[in-house]
């Protein structure tokens, strides 16, 4: 009886953890398997190469960012409000997916099929919102906007240093979520 391969999957994962590391450049066949504790011939069972894994890899980035967090929306429900507050937190807080969302906006930066995927991914998310805003705000513009700052709060303010002048930032983006959901 042979060993026990190594789950694609596994793979997947650990090529999604690099790229949250240290992006694509990152994520190599032989540091992978040397993280996985296994040798990089089960691999090539999976992938044909190292694009093949990059591709399988931004298919689960894809899957969790839009299809996962929409199904999960719908599942536990609630007004539109909370709807759109809970899609930006699973999104865009947490350990998993917010390392990998960065790195691939990073990453589209020099890449433009990698750009056109961010694209595609982000308008869905931006329909979501404009679905949502769209219950409580009736003007298209203003939905528009409300979108736009919503997505630039979400995404921005990991990278932003500026202090609040004494205010904790997590009391600065409760407050933005208010005006933004007007509540």
């Amino acid at each position: 009886m042979g060993a026990a391969r190594t789950p694609r999957e596994r793979w997947v994962e650990e090529g999604l953890r690099a790229l949250a590391d240290g992006g694509p450049d990152a994520v190599r066949v032989e540091v992978l398997a040397k993280r996985l504790g296994v040798t990089k011939g089960g691999f090539y069972g999976y992938f044909a190469d190292r694009g093949a894994l990059l591709e399988a890899m931004l298919d689960t980035w894809e899957r969790e960012s839009t299809d996962e967090v929409i199904d999960r929306v719908e599942r536990e429900g609630g007004d539109p409000r909370t709807k759109a507050q809970r899609a930006g937190m699973l999104t865009f807080s947490g350990e998993r997916l917010l390392p990998i969302d960065l790195a691939v906006r990073d990453w589209a930066r020099r890449d433009a099929a990698v750009a056109e995927r961010l694209r595609r991914v982000d308008n869905r998310r931006m329909a979501l919102l404009r679905e949502m805003i769209g219950t409580f705000c009736a003007d298209p513009d203003e939905v528009e906007a409300r979108g736009l700052i919503a997505f630039c709060v979400a995404i921005g303010h990991h990278s932003l240093a500026a202090d609040h002048q004494g205010r904790p930032r997590a009391d600065v983006l409760a407050r933005a979520a208010d005006l933004i959901l007007d509540r």
